[in-house]
């Protein structure tokens, strides 16, 4: 077994364990796994009482708990709270240097809850360690361990270009509510409270990244971000270079962690989460992010089932049907063609009769495949991204390919009935599936 699976294996296990205490947090607890992997900070918007900070040290008991920080920020937070006290004896020495062991600084994980209340003199700091895992500790510039951040706030902040900075060095966003089914509140009485095993490592964070330094983006995907860039300016939502960037990286880490060299659609399903800046926006981000997924998608599918060059045929014959109509009512009727008009026509019609017939063979069997896919969509889905979840409304798009295929196996009989006055030997297909 190599790395990648054993970590896959791992963060399986992890998941399973966390679902068990985190009930209704299907989602986010995949989105944070995959974030904390990307060295992606994420943030959670929500009211008190809904699990935050309990998720998120829940996250870094999975890695041992070691190097872990955790803060409530309001206005009157200090710089030595989160930093570490100035080293007295070194200022003696005209040296202005902190203590940072035990302190956001040294850590690998770390919390801060109401990250929007941080005051200027906290922000500054914060913006470098975010974004480029540094910490301007007095003249000196350390690298700071840090794997994963998580931050919550119960608001969004003000018109503030300070805190436009911060907020923008979370790419994964979240909103988080209180629990809704009665069955959870059935279980919650009855949840989990031991501690939870150390299954993962910094280590194993490291491995995903050099795997993914490895991977690739296809063009066609590349084309998929691009289109969603411009369908969302055209909406006025705007994004940074850096976000769009860091999206393609969360790609990247996917397909590493399911074993990949190259980013495939699945990887990208949780791209919404990482493009909104107000949670009333999801909606209509997600509305524009699935039209752009679902062409990705049947391009991606064009090896398995090349719609495309199916419907141009098509679409090619059907631009002729008129001329071959006219020609064999001619025949019909005995209307006057010149001979060489004639042999020009008949070796259309003949072509048009062996493209008809095996284009329609060839789909036909490419649909009678695809029926045996759908037999088990959800498993085949999963093992494109075992990160996913609730595969079984994914399969839903396989089922919309498939259906675009029968209208244009449907085009091709129709046309060949029309100019044959018979069915295509050998394409009997039923549409009732």
């Amino acid at each position: 077994m190599n790395d990648i699976q054993s970590i896959q294996n791992k963060l399986e296990q992890a998941i399973v364990l966390l679902e068990e205490r985190f009930l209704e947090r299907e989602e986010l607890i995949r989105l944070l796994l995959l974030g904390l992997m990307s060295h992606e900070n994420a943030l959670l918007i929500g009211p008190p009482g809904s699990a935050k900070s309990q998720l998120a040290r829940a996250v870094s008991q999975l890695f041992g708990g070691g190097g872990w920080f955790d803060y409530l920020l309001t206005r009157f937070t200090t710089p030595d709270e989160m930093f570490g006290p100035v080293s007295l004896q070194q200022l003696k020495q005209d040296v202005y240097v902190r203590q940072t062991a035990g302190y956001l600084p040294s850590a690998d994980f770390a919390f801060l809850d109401e990250i929007f209340k941080a005051n200027s003199a906290i922000l500054n700091a914060l913006l470098s360690i975010l974004n480029e895992r540094v910490f301007f500790n007095g003249r000196e510039k350390e690298q700071v361990p840090l794997v994963f951040l998580m931050a919550a706030s119960n608001e969004l902040p003000e018109d503030n270009d300070q805190l436009a900075a911060l907020y923008d060095r979370f790419l994964i966003r979240y909103e988080v509510g209180f629990l809704k089914q009665m069955s959870s509140y059935e279980q919650m009485f009855q949840l989990p409270t031991e501690p939870l095993p150390s299954l993962l490592s910094v280590k194993d964070v490291e491995s995903v990244r050099k795997a993914a330094a490895a991977v690739t983006i296809p063009e066609t995907l590349i084309y998929m971000l691009y289109r969603l860039k411009t369908e969302m300016e055209t909406k006025e939502f705007s994004l940074s270079d850096r976000r769009w960037r860091k999206i393609g990286e969360v790609w990247k880490t996917s397909a590493a962690l399911n074993g990949r060299n190259t980013v495939n659609v699945w990887d990208t399903v949780y791209t919404p989460h990482m493009l909104w800046d107000f949670p009333e926006d999801l909606h209509v981000l997600q509305e524009l992010f699935q039209k752009e997924f679902q062409e990705a998608l049947k391009q991606e599918s064009e090896r398995e089932l090349p719609l495309r060059a199916y419907d141009q045929t098509a679409k090619h014959w059907l631009g002729t049907e008129d001329e071959l109509h006219s020609f064999q009512f001619k025949k019909e009727v005995g209307g006057r063609m010149s001979q060489e008009a004639q042999e020009q026509m008949k070796d259309k019609l003949e072509s048009c009769r062996i493209e008809l017939e095996e284009t329609a063979r060839a789909l036909r069997g490419k649909l009678v495949q695809w029926q045996q896919r759908e037999k088990d969509l959800p498993g085949y889905i999963r093992n494109q991204n075992f990160l996913l979840t609730q595969t079984d409304r994914f399969a839903v798009k396989y089922t919309h390919l498939r259906i675009q295929g029968e209208r244009i196996l449907q085009t091709l009989q129709g046309l060949y009935r029309t100019l044959f006055d018979r069915e295509i030997p050998g394409v009997q297909y039923d549409y009732t599936l």
